[in-house]
């Protein structure tokens, strides 16, 4: 299976400096908890702190277990390509990157609009405070759910499945610090990068914003797909699901969407109506 190969690549140095990048990224949000609480004297929603952290160590928990829906597939998709891509010249890893960026712009818009993926994606929209803890809080279901099935093609085109997976965790930790509002705009960087300015539209659950935004690195392709949006000064900005989620608990965090889901199923009459529930929009049975 080319993803036991990948989890075998992953030495200790690798285990290392992954944990050194988790231990920055927790002493990042922790510190800008702390700013906000003690030397800006704001308010700052420790709770929500707490169960971010918590969804972070749930999720690696059910991780650790090795179940994906997707995995059969990737491997099939290397075990067929058409081609095997070098990543030997600036050229290749350009495209990688490039090509990356396009799978990841179709898999986040899916998460919004395809209620199957947005069950689980929806965990990352819960909080009601737009924090760099926020980043941390992604839920446990996405591997059982397929969303790595975007990537495939890549995979079947000729790139390394590690590089593939190496580039989507860049493309990740670059989202980390994108969930600080207080960062300042970034110039003429803002017609192509995705920004703090870009991302805190996206979390916004107004619905002048819903559904932007959807860019890792990059913010072109919502600029090519007409998905792109900007704050706008007569529009406050209101973070979190469209119904706020109120709880602090992880066990509703991670299943609550799930079961909304469950229930619509059960409800739907008619197998039309329950492939609408399972793969429409979000809300499109509400």
């Amino acid at each position: 299976m080319a993803f036991d190969l990948i989890r075998d690549s992953m030495g200790p140095a690798i285990g290392i400096w992954l944990t050194g990048l988790l231990v920055f990224v927790l002493a990042a949000a922790t510190l800008e908890g702390l700013v906000q609480s003690f030397v800006r004297r704001q308010s700052y929603d420790w709770r929500a702190y707490g169960a971010s952290l918590a969804d972070a160590v749930g999720r690696r928990a059910v991780d650790a277990l090795g179940l994906s829906i997707a995995a059969p597939v990737l491997a099939w998709a290397h075990a067929h390509r058409v081609d095997t891509i070098s990543l030997s010249t600036p050229a290749a890893f350009a495209l990688l990157f490039v090509g990356q960026e396009f799978c990841y712009y179709w898999y986040h818009r899916a998460a919004h609009r395809v209620r199957w993926f947005w069950a689980t994606h929806a965990v990352h929209h819960s909080p009601n405070e737009l924090t760099l803890a926020a980043a941390l809080r992604l839920g446990w279901t996405g591997k059982l759910t397929g969303t790595a099935l975007f990537f495939a093609p890549l995979v079947w085109l000729g790139f390394p499945p590690l590089a593939v997976v190496a580039t989507l965790a860049a493309n990740l930790l670059y989202q980390f610090w994108l969930h600080a509002p207080w960062m300042p705009r970034l110039g003429p960087l803002e017609w192509v990068l995705n920004t703090p300015a870009h991302h805190k539209v996206h979390h916004a659950s107004n619905p002048e914003y819903l559904d932007r935004n959807y860019g890792g690195v990059l913010i072109v392709f919502d600029r090519m797909f007409g998905t792109f949006a900007q704050e706008r000064g007569d529009v406050q900005l209101r973070y979190g699901l469209t119904t706020p989620l109120l709880t602090h608990n992880p066990l509703r965090i991670a299943f609550h969407e799930w079961a909304n889901l469950g229930r619509d199923l059960w409800r739907a009459k008619g197998w039309r109506a329950k492939i609408s529930a399972l793969f429409g929009p979000p809300g499109a049975l509400s």
